[in-house]
């Protein structure tokens, strides 16, 4: 069968690798792909964003599934697009619907969701430009720090935690009147500061059944110590030390299960992967943020510990056979050291040289990103260029490999974070 991945990053080179394990898989393409995916399939130049044009791709060449990496085409709802046809909706598309993707598109849609199925989550409110005022007040007597979220999609940036009332008020300004992040900002969420430590959980579902993945704990922040402005995801590690069976007991009943009722009562028909953005507060769960697709860069470090066919696992969901699907993980850990260009997540240059790839131990695994070839030479062509991921026995050994590829791989003003999984050393099992 004929596979078309849908992304650009090293989310959807870890998915490119995974995919060209199994026998089941003939061809993989990836749109539009970078310099890693095209080791495992054949990058596609085509516009992700143009329908009708990626239609064209996937009839013209066989394509019969569809695995949508990032979650602009899902909001957009390239899903809804290939079902209403007559010519595509045989293929299988992993990723919700529109109304499904909501959930991601829409901090908002979100909090409401939550709120209605008494699933934990942080007090809130929302606020747009027309109550700019109201937003002031209620800031004004809200506790600090302070938690100020764009409604729509940024990249994972747009969240800043303001630690006095000035600082909310300042950031309130630059996201309702300054459009920071465009017409993401034009609603804002305003929530409670949770203080605990996160953890991302993932699930495969149908919207019924479900599939639980190896749970990770990414690095947001760009400066150690979780320090300075939010990235896209900076490192990530898999398992997480304190999720239990007890912590995972209660995300099941307090989280997972109430999510997929609340999807049925609202008769959303989700196929796909859903990602739960979660703080442990005190031993007990609160969803921060849902996502209706594997995260990056979690996903660098939980797919390299799953054993199964993950091409097996979609057709379990295509077949509504997920309940009885075993999934074979891997117990040792793993983590992911990602390398950026120097300036981000603000402004950088790309056309960078990288070398040094060749000098990594084979036995780590080297994920694309923002990377390209020109002139028959690998340079940067994002933020976020290369993610390294080993494993070992422990998170200490895992980690001083993953370290050691990323220190062999450089370029002009490269950066990454040297303390991944720090807070989680003195962590009991």
């Amino acid at each position: 069968m004929n596979v078309l991945i849908i992304g650009s990053g090293a989310r959807e080179h870890a998915i490119a690798l995974k995919l060209s394990q199994s026998e089941y898989c003939e061809q993989i393409f990836v749109a539009p792909g970078n310099a890693g995916t095209e080791m495992f399939g054949t990058d596609a130049c085509i516009d992700i964003h143009n329908f009708e044009e990626l239609g064209k791709f996937a009839a013209d060449f066989n394509v019969m599934m569809i695995v949508v990496g990032q979650e602009n085409s899902l909001v957009a709802g390239i899903h809804d697009y290939f079902q209403q046809s007559e010519y595509l909706k045989h293929i299988l598309v992993i990723g919700p619907k529109k109304a499904g993707a909501m959930l991601e598109g829409s901090k908002g849609f979100c909090k409401a969701f939550l709120q209605k199925y008494n699933i934990p989550t942080a007090r809130y409110q929302a606020f747009t430009e027309e109550t700019y005022l109201d937003a002031v007040e209620y800031l004004r007597n809200h506790s600090y720090p302070a938690v100020i979220k764009a409604d729509g999609l940024a990249a994972g940036k747009g969240v800043i935690i303001a630690p006095t009332f000035e600082e909310a008020i300042d950031t309130l300004d630059d996201m309702l009147h300054n459009k920071r992040f465009g017409n993401a900002s034009s609603k804002v969420v305003i929530e409670e500061y949770l203080d605990g430590i996160e953890v991302s959980v993932f699930i495969l579902t149908d919207g019924k059944e479900y599939v639980l993945l190896p749970e990770a704990k990414d690095y947001k922040r760009i400066g150690e110590g979780d320090s300075g402005l939010n990235t896209g995801g900076m490192g990530a590690v898999s398992p997480v030390p304190f999720v239990d069976d007890l912590f995972m007991q209660k995300v099941k009943s307090q989280v997972i299960e109430p999510t997929l009722q609340g999807l049925q009562a609202e008769a959303i028909d989700y196929s796909g992967f859903l990602f739960i953005g979660l703080m442990n507060v005190n031993g007990d769960p609160y969803v921060i943020e849902y996502n209706v697709r594997l995260g990056d860069p979690e996903t660098e470090a939980i797919l390299p510990r799953i054993k199964s066919d993950l091409f097996e696992l979609f057709r379990a969901l295509h077949e509504h056979k997920l309940g009885e699907f075993k999934l074979e993980i891997d117990p040792r850990t793993a983590t992911t050291v990602f390398l950026v260009s120097g300036g981000y997540p603000e402004g950088f240059e790309k056309g960078k040289e990288i070398t040094g790839i060749e000098n990594v131990d084979p036995d780590t695994l080297v994920f694309h990103a923002g990377t390209k070839i020109v002139n028959g030479k690998l340079v940067n062509n994002g933020g976020r260029v290369i993610a390294v991921t080993a494993l070992g026995e422990t998170m200490d050994e895992a980690l001083a490999k993953a370290n050691a590829a990323a220190e062999a791989i450089t370029w002009q003003d490269r950066y990454y974070r040297h303390d991944i999984g720090f807070d989680l050393k003195n962590v009991g099992v």
